[in-house]
């Protein structure tokens, strides 16, 4: 088969392992998830990334806010994409938002560049999400995600996405 389209299929299984899983988003959440996990992914996708940073865009929320269990991600998609996946989630039983953000872009960094480029498409997209709704506390979290990243980031990592965000 075709690698665009056996990659276009295994993201069609994500969207619909999420929809099945995450919970509907109400008119008073911060963003609607899935909307925001899809359009990290596309960004990533249009953006010519590999399939595991594809993947694990738009999968980055699955184990923070659904039923899904790593188990079934890793059946599914992989080890690679479970290890991005696993970087990209929150500790909720860290309860200091600023320690959270620290210990969260601090193991991005260390599993590597794949991994810090998945949640530096999580917070543009956050970013645009937010500055759109006009969420100033959000935007607040987002400014403070960007400070963790680039203080995090490796010299050693190159990609033209940090980029991208130090202009936000």
């Amino acid at each position: 088969m075709n690698e665009k389209i056996s990659l276009d299929i295994e993201i069609e299984k994500a969207v619909r392992i999420l929809a099945k899983y995450l919970p509907v988003s109400q008119e008073n959440s911060r963003k609607p998830i899935l909307f925001h996990d899809i359009r990290v992914g596309v960004y990533l996708y249009e953006k010519n990334y590999s399939r595991e940073i594809i993947l694990a865009g738009v999968l980055h929320d699955a184990l923070e806010f659904s039923e899904i269990t790593q188990n079934l991600l890793k059946k599914e998609f992989g080890e690679n994409v479970l290890k991005l996946i696993k970087a990209n989630s929150k500790d909720r039983t860290i309860k200091d938002s600023d320690e959270r953000i620290e210990e969260l872009i601090k193991r991005c960094a260390e599993t590597g560049e794949e991994a810090l480029i998945v949640k530096t498409a999580d917070t543009l997209d956050s970013f645009k999400h937010y500055t759109a709704t006009e969420n100033q506390s959000e935007l607040e979290y987002c400014r403070k995600t960007t400070e963790a990243i680039f203080k995090y980031k490796p010299e050693s990592f190159k990609d033209l996405i940090f980029d991208k965000l130090k202009n936000k």
